[in-house]
């Protein structure tokens, strides 16, 4: 296995399988959520209950995650992963359903979007747990997380242009049975994996004794507690890129599905960029100034963001948001995966998720009330302002950062026991 190799995880089968299912579930995922946003804009004409579609989303992962931490510790992560997919797959099947037959309606929509929500609550801890598994040698671990979100964010550039081609030739509804369809693959490559048998940790543990263990640790060591508490400022302000998208595209671009669909996938471009370059990083030593480094570049982005009176010059300034953004996301998960202890990596993944996502929904309720009361451009230079505050704190705390983490780092061999 070349040690060097961008792509070195994917020589570990289990993760090369569940790689290339991924990137086609993916493309479907982001199709839906496009298809759905443009839909719910058409239906009401209102950035709010837009906001209110996502919130509903993304809050179970704010309410719910933090508890399936605990059962990700304990559980076949597997199995876990057989049934939100199945979960997810009839949630896409209902939704085109009611839209193909033009009987839709934006409260169906929301009832879904929550069930969605409380699926991808129980999914993600045990998706980002269940890399641990899928790769045989842990030095090749930063090198999967960064995979892991080329992948998504491949999906992101691909999958919104496709939306955007569909809906402007069929229907919304066309994309959700896509999405539908898009599943299968993913049970195929469950099914073909050969897992070593796992020791199920705290089996003889209660569930409020393991969430109570896990929220001590992560708030106690100072380097998990500042990390998660950063990426909840990225998610809150990143979110006003998505929540305004559609409105953006119709007000100050002029433009109609398709664009919005470029000007996601231009978001998913800056994505894919930052994920490919931390996949070229031979090592995490460094990645703390990557993090905030990343949420500073993507305030900048937000700041220029309504300014941008042509489509071109929009697109690259999401090239930026999307960089930013991913530099942020990734380059803490993979330094929360590289810290945290093994027997505490679903709980750890479970706020992690609940920073990322579940916080994402409160952002979209502020930024949609800030941009129905003082419009969209204070509210994304606000955004902005906030994300380069946060950038610079975290900056200026990396020196302490490095304290805790350069004795893990020496203990798993990242650093040699003299530096």
């Amino acid at each position: 296995m070349a040690s060097g190799s961008m792509i070195r995880s994917l020589a570990h089968r289990n993760f090369r399988l569940f790689f290339i299912a991924q990137v086609i579930s993916l493309c479907g995922s982001w199709m839906q959520q496009i298809a759905m946003s443009w839909l719910v804009y058409q239906l009401t004409n209102s950035s709010f209950l837009l906001g209110t579609t996502l919130f509903l989303s993304q809050i179970p992962c704010l309410i719910v995650s933090p508890f399936v931490g605990p059962l990700t510790d304990r559980l076949d992560r597997r199995r876990i992963l057989y049934v939100t997919q199945a979960l997810a797959m009839g949630q896409a099947i209902v939704l085109a359903g009611l839209a193909l037959a033009g009987v839709v309606t934006v409260w169906e929509i929301m009832g879904l979007s929550l069930f969605l929500g409380l699926t991808i609550a129980f999914d993600m801890p045990a998706r980002q747990a269940f890399l641990s598994e899928m790769i045989d040698d842990p030095g090749d671990l930063p090198n999967a997380i960064a995979m892991n979100a080329t992948m998504f964010n491949s999906a992101r550039l691909i999958g919104p242009a496709l939306a955007g081609l569909l809906l402007a030739q069929t229907s919304a509804g066309v994309c959700f049975m896509l999405n539908a369809a898009s599943f299968i693959p993913v049970f195929f490559s469950l099914m073909a994996m050969h897992l070593p048998p796992r020791i199920l940790q705290n089996a003889g543990r209660t569930l409020r004794a393991g969430m109570d263990e896990g929220v001590h640790y992560a708030w106690h060591f100072p380097p998990l507690r500042n990390i998660l508490l950063l990426l909840c400022l990225g998610s809150i302000t990143g979110s006003a890129a998505s929540v305004f998208l559609p409105e953006y595209t119709v007000t100050f671009l002029h433009g109609d599905a398709h664009l919005l669909g470029w000007l996601a996938s231009a978001m998913g471009a800056g994505a894919v960029l930052a994920a490919l370059f931390l996949a070229s990083r031979r090592t995490v030593v460094g990645h703390g100034l990557w993090i905030g480094g990343g949420l500073g570049i993507m305030g900048l982005g937000l700041l220029a963001m309504p300014f941008m009176s042509q489509a071109w010059t929009a697109l690259a300034v999401l090239v930026v948001v999307g960089f930013g953004l991913v530099i942020h996301i990734a380059g803490g998960n993979t330094i929360i995966q590289t810290i945290a202890d093994e027997d505490k990596r679903g709980r750890i993944m479970g706020f992690y998720t609940m920073a990322i996502v579940g916080v994402a929904p409160l952002g979209n309720l502020l930024n949609g009330f800030l941009g129905s009361h003082i419009g969209l451009t204070s509210t994304f230079v606000a955004m902005g302002v906030l994300a380069i505050a946060g950038s610079i704190a975290f900056l200026l705390w990396i020196p302490r950062l490095q304290e805790y983490v350069r004795p893990i780092y020496i203990r798993l061999k990242i650093l040699p026991p003299v530096a």
